[in-house]
């Protein structure tokens, strides 16, 4: 089956799974898979203008700008492997960085055809959240609850030991739901009234990928 929407934001709280539905979509269709995080890293490394004014920022302790990021954003969905769609992972994250994207995507000649948002309850993003583990090797990711790895403390696919972050606490995990709800939730007021908005509340691995490649076809 193909695509009809490929320009994609996906949305929704920490522990929704984005990453994981990411991963298999990414399996099965040739998307570009955009994270802020990434991009930094990635232009940092690069030395670009834009890399020195943010890691200088970063160093200082200080947030790196909207305007910045955005920018970013922009140079990174004009490159040749986002012809086949992309999906931004985690931007925009507030109405600030939403009006900043629809600039970017007019400034890199694209237009953004869905916004994913993932509604999980509280009670599954808390266990989710707190039950995650870390792979130390390649950064695969488990669950002890829902997605646990076949031997216990052990990477299925290459073998290291996994972890649990510091930040994979209750208060850690209810702080960042806290968080979420009063910077990110006004988005989805904000493409519901653009008439962008899809949501998914269906929680299985497997019934989420259905719903979407239907919904993306």
């Amino acid at each position: 089956m193909q695509l009809t929407k490929k320009n994609l934001v996906f949305l929704g709280a920490p522990g929704a799974g984005k990453g994981t539905i990411s991963k298999r979509l990414l399996e099965k269709y040739p998307l570009a898979h955009i994270s802020t995080g990434d991009i930094l890293r990635a232009e940092v490394a690069a030395g670009t203008p834009a890399g020195r004014e943010a890691e200088t920022l970063m160093k200082a302790g200080k947030l790196v700008s909207d305007e910045l990021v955005a920018g970013m954003v922009r140079r990174r969905i004009a490159e040749p492997d986002c012809d086949n769609g992309f999906i931004l992972d985690g931007f925009p994250r507030t109405i600030r960085q939403a009006e900043l994207l629809d600039e970017a995507l007019t400034g890199a000649g694209r237009t953004l055809d869905g916004v994913i948002y993932f509604k999980v309850d509280d009670e599954l993003l808390l266990k989710r959240l707190t039950a995650r583990l870390n792979c130390r090797g390649c950064d695969a990711i488990y669950n002890r609850i829902f997605m646990p790895p076949r031997t216990e403390g052990v990477c299925d696919k290459c073998g290291s030991p996994l972890y649990q972050r510091p930040d994979d606490s209750l208060e850690t995990a209810q702080s960042r739901l806290k968080v979420f709800y009063a910077q990110t939730s006004p988005l989805i007021e904000y493409y519901t009234t653009s008439g962008q908005l899809h949501t998914i509340t269906a929680t299985d691995q497997d019934e989420i990928m259905r719903e979407l490649v239907a919904l993306l076809a």
